[in-house]
């Protein structure tokens, strides 16, 4: 027998990805196999939880670079998904309505 090892790529997220829809607005397909869902929400908590932890010294001085970076990058993607939220819900100019005279 040979053993070989296999790898799998992880590829990031898009937002529409991580608030669970898809380009067109609709809800993606359920995947075979896939009961684990993971929100924009449950980021924002494992946010809190890197912050709370590191501010009771649960992480080791070697580990702090580490755990920094991807809390850095953890806040840029939020950011990102939260200003595509908000663009996503303003109104168009040409969209609003006429005012009464």
């Amino acid at each position: 027998m040979t053993d070989t090892n296999q790898t799998k790529t992880a590829t990031t997220p898009t937002p529409e990805q991580v608030v669970g829809k898809d380009g067109a607005g609709a809800a993606p397909k359920t995947q075979a196999g896939a009961g684990a869902e993971l929100t924009v929400q449950d980021l924002n908590v494992i946010k809190q939880i890197m912050d709370v932890a590191s501010q009771r010294g649960a992480f080791k001085a070697n580990e702090m670079a580490m755990v920094g970076a991807t809390y850095n990058k953890l806040e840029a993607f939020l950011k990102i998904v939260e200003q595509s939220q908000k663009d996503a819900n303003k109104t168009p100019e040409g969209d609003k309505p006429a005012e009464a005279k």
